[in-house]
């Protein structure tokens, strides 16, 4: 009798909701009801999650090649009842049909993420089977410079909130004369309400991996390192495995499937700071120093770890690498549109009925996209922010505006890494722009005076608009805080000062009555 695969991810969201506990009784229970064929008929296979949050523990069965869907499952749900629907592929009250079927994941367009929640993460032949390595094969046969114009066709951006044009810095790269270069994956996601790179660390681990290869050939790099944050241990087991089975299947290491290249990969592991996102306070770090921002020039594209010409791309410019390759530039560039191309994993969390990772070419309306996820689970959406901790907040005037960098840019916001965090009618802006200040004050690196000074004097001034009884002092204050949002954006030395005074601005702008006298 053919083997039957049950699905149950291994994620952290999906392990903190219980998915380790719905593992081990749906193996308890097929265990009990049939011993004779629990190992050769059933295999309970560990894979990443699909993204849609809010149906974990999602649990799958595999029947005649279909994948069909049950969530979300706790532990108590796991009985009788549900294994027998479980063998069959039967209906159940937390029955979604076929998994593909479902709504929110059919309509999307993944091509980063298209393997999310497939199969075991560290199954090296699966990704294989699922079209992993094609880049790499591909890239083999390209010279270096051919590998960089692909990119370049391709139109991608980096995913990191910059937006710079990725070719652009890995051209720098390539043409720096050099006996050593590097390229550092930043996999230090730290702002608020994101989560795509913990996702394809732990759910997709060889896509990263096979991207920085990419990367390496483009550029003459032998030597990688991942940064990841300390607070992602799940994906720093996740990397270190993928790493080693790919050394194993020469992948990595010398001669990488013959090609005569090398390129080895380390991962090293930051220390809880946020600064350590920003690429220079990142390779300060990663060379043992202590993480703060370094002026530009020089650019780490031409001197950066250790002096050396360096690529810095997060995780999901580079994991966006390998099918631009395997496929070609110009099929990655049909997606979206004007001068933002591909693709964005927009990850949507804070009061929301659908949250999780949706995947879309840039061009939809946020509001088209916030419609999908169900908007607020409880109360009415009244504002949106967009980009992290240091993105806009938005009212509902400006929620039609599409999903691309130059028409975010032109409201004053930004797309930055792809968060989106949904605020009910309750929520109080000038609170939201206070905490916008005090977390630039707690993870400003200190080295310039705009940065660490002029955050500290926002959560005081802002403090004062609160407490105000008087319009007049209230007015004063508020253009006192004006006038400190221009120093810090025109001093700062790097984009968490800079950066600092958007969300506080857009709070100002479109929910200013939340700081007048009398306000909540």
């Amino acid at each position: 009798m053919m083997a039957v695969n049950i699905y149950v991810p291994a994620d952290s969201l999906s392990i903190a909701l219980g998915a380790d506990d719905v593992a081990k009784r749906i193996a308890e229970k097929i265990t009990k009801k049939e011993k004779q064929c629990s190992s050769s008929n059933f295999n309970i296979i560990r894979n990443g999650t699909r993204g849609l949050f809010w149906l974990e523990t999602l649990v799958e069965v595999e029947i005649d090649a279909c994948r069909f869907a049950y969530g979300p499952v706790r532990p108590a749900d796991v009985d009788d009842f549900f294994i027998e629907a479980l063998r069959a592929g039967s209906d159940h009250p937390l029955s979604l049909g076929l998994t593909e079927e479902i709504p929110e994941l059919k309509c999307q367009q993944r091509l980063s993420f298209a393997r999310l929640g497939l199969n075991h993460p560290l199954d090296i032949t699966a990704y294989q089977d699922c079209g992993g390595f094609a880049g790499l094969r591909q890239a083999i046969q390209y010279s270096p410079q051919e590998i960089v114009d692909e990119v370049q066709s391709s139109g991608l951006r980096g995913r990191g909130g910059a937006a710079f044009p990725t070719a652009i810095k890995w051209q720098t790269v390539l043409e720096c004369q050099a006996d050593q270069k590097y390229i550092v994956c930043n996999a230090d996601e730290g702002d608020s309400g994101t989560f795509a790179d913990r996702l394809m660390m732990e759910a997709d681990p060889f896509c990263l991996i096979e991207g920085m290869i990419i990367a390496g050939l483009a550029v003459g790099a032998d030597q990688g390192f991942i940064y990841l944050r300390s607070e992602y241990p799940r994906s720093a087991d996740q990397l270190l495995s993928a790493i080693a089975i790919a050394t194993e299947n020469n992948f990595l290491g010398k001669n990488i499937l013959g090609s005569g290249r090398d390129f080895k990969l380390q991962l090293r592991i930051g220390a809880e700071a946020y600064i350590c996102g920003e690429e220079t306070s990142l390779l300060r770090s990663l060379e043992g120093k202590r993480g703060m921002v370094s002026a530009k020039p020089p650019i780490p594209a031409i001197s950066g770890l250790m002096g050396q010409p360096t690529i810095v791309n997060n995780v999901i410019t580079l994991a966006s690498i390998p099918i631009i390759l395997a496929k070609g530039g110009a099929f990655y560039a049909n997606y979206g549109q004007g001068r933002s191309k591909g693709t964005l994993a927009f990850q949507l969390a804070g009061n929301v009925k659908r949250g999780g990772l949706y995947e879309f070419a840039f061009g939809m309306s946020l509001r088209e996209l916030l419609t999908l996820a169900g908007e607020c689970k409880n109360g009415k959406l009244h504002a949106v922010q967009v980009g992290g901790p240091l993105g806009a907040y938005l009212p509902e005037s400006l929620w039609d505006t599409p999903l691309d960098y130059e028409a975010f840019m032109a409201i004053e916001a930004g797309v930055g890494h792809g968060g989106i965090v949904l605020f009910n009618d309750e929520v109080d802006l000038a609170q939201q722009a206070r905490f916008a200040m005090e977390f630039c004050a707690a993870e400003s690196c200190g080295k310039c005076t705009p940065c660490r000074i002029g955050s500290t004097r926002g959560v005081e001034v802002i403090d004062r608009i609160i407490a105000s009884d008087s319009a007049q002092e209230n007015e004063q204050q508020i253009e006192l805080l004006d006038d400190l949002c221009e120093t810090m954006e025109l001093g700062s030395l790097c984009a968490m000062g800079g950066m600092t005074v958007i969300p506080v601005r857009s709070a100002l702008k479109h929910f200013g009555e939340d700081f007048k006298v009398g306000a909540k």
